[in-house]
């Protein structure tokens, strides 16, 4: 039986980085990000569908990200018609990537907004990654196109950092590469150990 794990952490909490380190030790990752994206790329299921809903988001035969902010920043509606088309699909394209992996131990899903979303549900078990909040601001502030009120903004859509460690079955630290690589070895060994 496959242990779906939640991934997920704030903004510059080192989400990406460990989850490559689940990749490293050969565990299968999906990536809800990149699932948007292989929607949006031409040829991808979400382009028609959202093209028809925000027309001005089409470019080249695919969904252009920013016409598409910018057209969900201008009606206070958009952003649920957006979500109801493209939610299905990420969950499709979810359920789809564990079916590929039937032998797994375990397989790592890696979701921005888990708990935003009610996602940890459909869990086995949730790692969340943290740092402090210094480190955090310095990681995403080095971002390219980042400002304070970006960020501002960015912070008020996510759960606190507290309340998804309180929430948590795993805290995985990103201080240092060391300490998450070790938090990730010591969760894979307890999950096959239950295997």
């Amino acid at each position: 039986m496959t242990f779906l794990l939640g991934l997920t952490g704030s903004i510059g909490m080192g989400k990406s980085t460990t989850a490559q380190i689940f990749r490293d030790l050969g565990h299968p990752v999906w990536d809800a990000d990149q699932a948007v994206h292989r929607l949006y790329t031409p040829g991808g299921a979400g382009v028609g569908p959202v093209a028809a809903a925000f027309p001005g988001a089409m470019r080249e035969g695919g969904i252009d990200r920013g016409p598409l902010k910018a057209l969900i920043a201008d009606d206070p509606g958009a952003l649920d018609r957006l979500s109801a088309i493209v939610h299905p699909l990420v969950a499709a394209d979810r359920e789809d990537f564990i079916a590929r992996h039937p032998d797994a131990v375990l397989v790592v899903l890696d979701i921005p907004l888990l708990y935003e979303n009610g996602y940890e549900a459909w869990m086995d078990g949730v790692a969340v990654v943290s740092t402090d909040a210094a480190i955090q601001r310095q990681r995403v502030m080095a971002r390219p196109g980042m400002t304070q009120d970006l960020l501002a903004l960015i912070l008020s859509r996510q759960m606190p950092d507290a309340e998804k460690r309180a929430r948590a079955d795993w805290i995985i630290p990103t201080d240092s590469p060391g300490a998450a690589r070790q938090a990730v070895e010591d969760i894979v060994k307890e999950i096959a150990a239950r295997a």
